[in-house]
């Protein structure tokens, strides 16, 4: 287990999620309990950007410099546990998510997408940005009590006038991610433990999997009871994915071999990369509402937009 130096940039955060590192040196973010979009300074003072309600869960800087937010509608229930915020079951009255548009200039949030087709968006959990302006989403699908709503991954323009499902039936999708060269979009899946590997044949178009039951390739599992959350791609390619209950950062290699960064809290979700030579580093630490900053032992990959 590789050791961090962690310094405690702000706490009292109501589940902060969604991370993305500003030219200011500030970090905005989402409040999934609070349902806002966050800013923190780099003297670790936080304010309100805006109220976008429902539970806003990722974030990222899109082609036209404002702040696109997969939103999951509210989809979590939190409760505390030991001085622990926990996400639990989603609520009976959950009607499903939306992508929204929050203009920066002028605080104005837009929704783009509630369905893709006939299909409600559930839970829209986190997105990525291509080279071509457009948005790779998951939506994580919802847990009630008596059963379990499933998830996707998709493919979006920020305009709102376009949106594909390129892989149904999945488990629970969270953290998507693109390889350095945008051949490969990673996603990682929370309750399995796995992160899978997508191959693009041109853009939005995922290979056909060999066969119908898997849906992509799978990078690794981890071991025992580990669930992953967010996560950011380095610019070596290898893939840094927030780790609940083994509380940290797994790094993993696409050969398949994990590297773990412990942080004290079991509810890790996100990382994003910054700084002069993007190896600072920011880490959300949801459970106990504390952003961590921290340098990075090799440079993170620099998101197109951002």
């Amino acid at each position: 287990m590789a050791e961090l130096e962690l310094e405690c940039v702000a706490e009292g955060l109501q589940f902060p999620e969604g991370p993305i590192a500003m030219a200011d040196g500030s970090i905005l973010l989402v409040e999934i309990a609070r349902g806002t979009l966050t800013r923190v300074s780099p003297d670790g003072a936080v304010s309100v950007v805006a109220e976008v309600g429902g539970g806003p869960n990722g974030a990222a800087i899109g082609p036209d410099g404002a702040v696109y937010i997969t939103n999951n509608g509210g989809s979590f229930h939190f409760h505390d546990v030991n001085g622990l915020m926990i996400p639990g079951p989603t609520p009976p009255d959950h009607q499903g998510g939306s992508i929204q548009r929050l203009d920066l200039a002028t605080g104005k949030v837009t929704t783009l997408y509630t369905h893709c087709g006939e299909r409600r968006l559930n839970g829209p959990n986190d997105l990525v940005f291509d080279r071509q302006g457009q948005m790779w989403f998951t939506d994580h699908g919802t847990s009630k009590p008596d059963h379990k709503t499933y998830g996707g991954l998709f493919y979006a323009s920020p305009k709102g006038d376009q949106i594909t499902c390129a892989r149904d039936h999945l488990l629970s999708p969270n953290g998507v991610g693109l390889s350095p060269d945008e051949r490969v979009v990673y996603m990682a899946d929370t309750q399995t433990g796995r992160l899978w590997g997508f191959d693009i044949v041109s853009p939005g178009v995922l290979a056909e999997p060999q066969l119908a039951a898997i849906p992509g390739r799978v990078i690794a599992t981890l071991p025992e009871y580990q669930l992953l959350d967010s996560l950011a791609v380095e610019a070596s390619g290898k893939v840094c994915v927030a780790t609940i209950i083994n509380g940290g950062i797994t790094a993993f290699d696409p050969d398949g071999s994990v590297e773990h960064f412990a942080v004290p809290d079991l509810i890790v979700t996100n990382i994003c990369f910054g700084g002069a030579d993007m190896r600072d580093a920011w880490i959300t630490a949801s459970g106990t509402g504390k952003l961590y900053k921290t340098r990075w032992p090799r440079p993170g990959l620099k998101l197109n937009f951002s």
